[in-house]
C-alpha cells in the first residue's frame, strides 16, 4: 500500500488490474465506516481481471493515522478528489459501500469530471436507521447473517479504527442526506442491495433509484449488507453490465 497525504489527512492506496488507460473502465473502491479495503479484496480481484481497480483507505481507517479534526462528508470527498487527481484517475466508476456510498456520491457531485458512474452497495443511512441505537440494532442483525470471514475482517478493522474515531465519523454518516445528494448526480447511478441486508432496506434503495436522474437497482440474492464480500461474482457482473448498458456522456460522445 502506498500513502497520499492531503494536509494532515493520510489516505492509503491499493491498486491492481490493468494499467491506467489500457482497459476501460477505471474503478475506484471506497470502504464504509470503521473498515478498510480488506473487505473489498474478493471484488477487487474479480474486477481487476477486466479493468484498472484502485481501492482507497480513508484517514483514520485501516490503521492509518487519525487526523486532529473530524472532516465532514464534503471535506473528505474534496480531499479524496485531490488524491485521485494525483493518481491520474479520472472519469472512473466510483464504488462506495455503506458509508462509502456517501463519500463517492459527494465526490461525484463536487467533481463530476472524476466520475463516469456511481455505484452504491448497501447505501446508508436508511431513513429507518438515523440514530446510533437504530444503526446498532441493524448492525447486530447483519452480523448474524454475515459469514465468519466477513465478520472477522470487520471486527479487526473496527478495533484498528477505535470507538472515538468511529463515533466522530458516525455523526456525519447519520446526518448526511444521501437521498438529496443523488438528485444532483450528472452520471448514471447503480444501487446494489443484498436481499438480506437489514441496514439498507428495499424501500430506501428504491427511493434512491427513483430520485436520481438516471439510475438502476439490483438485488443480490441471499447476500447481507457486505454483498461485495459474500457475492463478488454477482456484484462484479451487475456492475460491469450496468456500466456497459448506461454510457456516461463522455463515453457516448
Amino acid at each position: 500500500m502506498r500513502t497520499e497525504r492531503v494536509g494532515d489527512l493520510v489516505f492509503g492506496v491499493v491498486g491492481a488490474g490493468a494499467e491506467i488507460g489500457a482497459v476501460p473502465p477505471e474503478i475506484v473502491l471506497i470502504h464504509g465506516i470503521g473498515v478498510s479495503h480488506r473487505y473489498f479484496e474478493r471484488l477487487h480481484r474479480r474486477l481487476g481481471r477486466e479493468a484498472r481497480v484502485v481501492a482507497i483507505d480513508l484517514p483514520g481507517f485501516g490503521g492509518l493515522p487519525k487526523p486532529h479534526w473530524n472532516p465532514t462528508i464534503g471535506e473528505m470527498a474534496a480531499a479524496l478528489a485531490e488524491v485521485l487527481d494525483r493518481l491520474e484517475v479520472g472519469h472512473a466508476v466510483l464504488v462506495g459501500q455503506s458509508m462509502g456510498s456517501q463519500w463517492v456520491t459527494e465526490l461525484a457531485v463536487q467533481r463530476p469530471d472524476l466520475a463516469s458512474h456511481v455505484v452504491l452497495i448497501g447505501p446508508v443511512s436508511d431513513e429507518r436507521h438515523r440514530t446510533p441505537l437504530s444503526q446498532g440494532v441493524a448492525l447486530l442483525a447483519d452480523i448474524l447473517r454475515e459469514p465468519p470471514r466477513s465478520n472477522l475482517i470487520v471486527l479487526t478493522d473496527y478495533l484498528r479504527c477505535g470507538p472515538r474515531w468511529f463515533g466522530a465519523q458516525l455523526r456525519w454518516m447519520l446526518s448526511y442526506r444521501l437521498e438529496d445528494a443523488v438528485e444532483r448526480l450528472t452520471v448514471p447511478l447503480l444501487v446494489l442491495r443484498g436481499a438480506r441486508d437489514p441496514i439498507a432496506g428495499m424501500r430506501w434503495c428504491r427511493g434512491l433509484r427513483d430520485r436520481a436522474p438516471e439510475a438502476g437497482l439490483v438485488l443480490v440474492p441471499r447476500a447481507p449488507h457486505n454483498a461485495q464480500a459474500t457475492a463478488p461474482v454477482a456484484v462484479a457482473s451487475a456492475l460491469l453490465a450496468f456500466v456497459a448498458a448506461h454510457p456516461a456522456v463522455r463515453d457516448a460522445a
